[in-house]
């Protein structure tokens, strides 16, 4: 599988989910990323459930409390 980081800390608030989305969105099935954030994502969570329920895995690799990485994979 493939994996990229996708340090969302140093992107500015607004585009924050957009980004993430789009990182998404841009994965092949089996594929995903490590978000990096500075706080538990857990609202991005629920997003992601509301728009792409069935399409991912989420996986806490790291749980804070200065670092958080999230483990997203785009289901098979």
């Amino acid at each position: 599988m493939s994996s990229i980081d996708l340090d969302i800390r140093i992107v500015p608030p607004r585009e924050k989910h957009p980004t993430i989305f789009k990182t998404f969105d841009a994965l092949a099935p089996g594929e995903g990323f490590t978000l990096i954030n500075d706080h538990d994502p857990a609202p991005l969570r629920h997003q992601f459930d509301a728009t792409r329920g069935g399409q991912f895995g989420w996986t806490y690799v790291e749980r804070g409390p200065v670092v958080w990485r999230v483990l997203i994979e785009k289901s098979r």
